[in-house]
């Protein structure tokens, strides 16, 4: 499928075009007779939703026999009926003006009844897929997924596209995998990113876990296209549709120009202010993700979001049991941590960053400390710094980047590189 859209960096998309767009996919989709199913991201993800929903309800939605959204909430926490009307920015109780017979759902990644399975990713098939990154660690999965996906004609994923962790550009496949998959495929790719680690992933498009991600999508019996988005502050710079490769490359490569900022020189301090929507640290880990590229060795970097209480509330418990350490700290102990949760594993390793583990001791590269509203002694026992958040003066950081101090207001989609990184940081 060709893709339709346009987009270039520092220039807004008009309404005008963003409407010209969708009803250009609305035309190529041919939606007369169809039910179709809309995947949307959840509130940790900025962009134009509200907008975009309204006109797909408006030329789609008008000709489909059904239009309907689900919500790719990976393992985040399901949404209240405020929570949704919040993030499709319509006001309570207008639901039904605004999307008809439309209905939202909640993706329910634990509930074995809301999943189907639709193939099996093979050992062999992952070593071939990955290039040997998945070296030791191969193994038959289950691919499982929404199974609501079986009672439509077409699905569209209609979502942003920015650096990311663990795939290295996110949008496109990974709004099923993990968007609205079960745990089994989750936790491998996440652990097969930790593998590579961040610094070697983020922002490059071709990865071993990109790569899996789409043979796993491959096996999606209905099929699919893709809206993509790339967002820079409330707006839009570009808007793709099509095939989900095309539309998610050309995307991919807007975001390359858009969402990466390079520093001459590495920061001895780093003060990451994470954004209301990162609503505990699972998420608002991003703030260290997109970060540590340019802080310096033996530097600190800084969450800072007193909003934050949480640490996740699927996960907290794992977490607060196995704590946060290198790779090379689960790596050379694996027979003590190969039964918890990969995914769970891998977040641990992304957060506390590189480093080694070698005759008992830790030493990870940076320090990473929490300014958030989790407790000192918590932040002790999970094996990350702590600083008391009212005790911190954003304009020590602000400005301060010719003193090896850097402020960043928002972090967590804006990916931060060294114009000439060191070995451990290229991909």
């Amino acid at each position: 499928m060709d893709v339709i859209g346009s987009g270039q960096p520092g220039v807004r998309l008009s309404d005008q075009q963003i409407a010209e767009i969708i009803e250009s996919a609305a035309r190529r989709i041919e939606p007369v007779g169809k039910r179709i199913l809309a995947v949307i991201p959840d509130h940790t993800r900025s962009c134009p939703l509200g907008t975009i929903v309204r006109r797909l309800r408006e030329s789609i939605g008008s000709r489909a026999d059904k239009l309907d959204f689900l919500i790719a909430l990976g393992t985040h926490r399901p949404l209240g009926d405020t929570q949704i009307d919040s993030l499709l920015d319509i006001e309570p109780g207008a639901r039904g003006q605004v999307l008809g017979d439309s209905e939202v759902f909640n993706h329910d990644w634990m509930n074995p009844d809301a999943l189907a399975t639709i193939g099996v990713l093979r050992a062999d098939q992952i070593r071939e897929i990955t290039g040997g990154a998945s070296a030791g660690f191969e193994l038959d999965i289950n691919v499982t997924i929404n199974k609501r996906i079986l009672d439509y004609d077409l699905l569209m994923i209609a979502g942003p596209v920015f650096p990311h962790e663990v795939v290295g550009f996110s949008g496109g496949a990974k709004y099923f995998f993990p968007g609205i998959c079960g745990p089994e495929l989750l936790n491998f790719f996440h652990w097969l990113g930790a593998l590579i680690t961040i610094p070697k992933m983020i922002g490059c498009k071709d990865t071993p876990v990109r790569a899996t991600l789409d043979a796993a999508t491959d096996m999606i019996p209905t099929p699919a296209c893709l809206l993509a988005m790339v967002v820079k502050g409330a707006d839009l710079a570009g808007l793709y549709f099509g095939g989900l490769r095309q539309a998610w490359s050309a995307a991919a490569d807007l975001s390359s120009q858009t969402h990466i900022t390079y520093a001459d020189a590495p920061y001895d301090s780093v003060l990451s202010r994470a954004p209301e929507m990162y609503d505990e640290l699972w998420v608002g880990a991003k703030c260290m993700y997109k970060m540590e590229p340019v802080v310096a060795d033996g530097g600190e970097l800084i969450i800072y979001a007193p909003h934050i209480t949480e640490i996740a509330e699927a996960h907290g418990a794992v977490i607060r049991e196995v704590g946060y350490h290198t790779l090379e700290y689960f790596l050379r102990q694996w027979d003590k941590f190969k039964d918890y949760p990969w995914g769970v594993l891998a977040h641990s390793t992304h957060v506390r960053g590189i480093g080694t583990y070698s005759g008992g001791v830790e030493k990870p590269r940076i320090n990473v400390t929490l300014a958030t509203g989790i407790p000192q002694d918590v932040c002790g026992e999970i094996n990350l710094g702590y600083r008391n958040p009212s005790d911190i003066d954003i304009s020590y950081w602000r400005g301060a980047e010719d003193e090896g101090r850097l402020y960043v207001p928002k972090a967590g989609e804006m990916l931060y590189r060294l114009k000439d990184p060191p070995q451990w940081a290229r991909p």
